[in-house]
Order: C-alpha cells, then structure tokens, then sequence
C-alpha cells in the first residue's frame, strides 16, 4: 500500500474506462477526477491540472455548469491552482463555485461552507486581509449554525480566524 501503487492502480482504472466506457462517460471522469487528486497531492500540478481540467470541462459540456460533480471538479483545479500559490485564478473558481452552490444548494450547505472557507484563505494569500478575516468570519458563525460549536470543521476555521486576528 503506498500511494505509488494507489496511483498505478487508479491510472489503470481510468485507462480502462476510457477504452470500455469512453473518455466522457460519468465513471471515466470520476477515475479522471481521483488521478487528478492523487497527482495534485503528489505535487505534480502540471498533470493534475491537466487532468482536472479536462473533467472540468467535460462535465461542464455534460452535466451543465451548475451541477454539484462540475462544481467539485472546479473546486478541485482550484485547489491546484492554490498549492502553487496561483491566488488570482484560484479565487477566480473558488468564487464561482461557492455562488452557484448559495444558489443550487442554499448558503446554509455543508459545500458551500466549504467553498466560503477555502475563498477566505485565498484571500489572505491574495493579501486581502481583512477580506479574508471577514469571510472567514462569516463562515465561522454559519459553520457554529450548521454544523455545532464543537464541530471538527467550525473548530478548525474558528482557529484559522484567531490565528489571522493576531497578526
């Protein structure tokens, strides 16, 4: 079990549903989606992007752009583009995915949430300080709502937001 052969078993899979399934079919994308993940991990941003965003758009072409899986795969190239410190195309994404996700699945929703939360912390690496502070501050008192004051998550983002506080 390392993740090299986590990886060699997913690029097989993806390969294969490729040549049985085709390159556009729901499973493919998935098995596309998850060697995306495995190399964005494993810090190879060129292939995972590359990945990502060929599901990304497939899905978009599929499933429409408001879909949850088109909304997951652009968050997903977001977070590539984030690691690489790439602030203005990642908030780019992080904002259109959480809108349509206040819109499709209402502003109280766990996804949203975590949109909200992942748009506050590129906005600090954009330097957008108090931008950041307040919405992560915002998603902190959704999160208490939602989720309870002792939540893993409501827990987490309270402690990002102290942490930004003080400096």
């Amino acid at each position: 079990g390392s993740i090299t052969d986590s990886e060699a078993l997913a690029v097989k899979s993806m390969k294969v549903r490729k040549k049985v399934l085709g390159p556009e079919h729901e499973d493919t994308l998935w098995s596309m989606a998850m060697v995306g993940e495995a190399y964005r991990v494993g810090g190879r941003w060129k292939e995972a992007e590359e990945l990502e965003v060929q599901v990304m758009e497939a899905r978009k072409t599929k499933l429409g752009p408001d879909h949850p899986d088109t909304l997951t795969s652009m968050a997903n190239l977001a977070s590539t583009y984030w690691k690489q410190g790439r602030w203005e195309e990642a908030e780019e994404l992080e904002v259109q995915v959480m809108e349509a996700r206040k819109t499709k699945l209402g502003p109280n929703h766990p996804d949203t949430l975590t949109s909200m939360n992942n748009l506050a912390y590129t906005l600090m690496g954009l330097g957008h300080h108090d931008r950041a502070i307040s919405t992560m501050d915002t998603c902190v008192d959704l999160k208490t709502q939602v989720l309870g004051a002792h939540h893993p998550h409501t827990i987490s983002s309270l402690d990002t937001l102290n942490t930004w506080r003080m400096e």
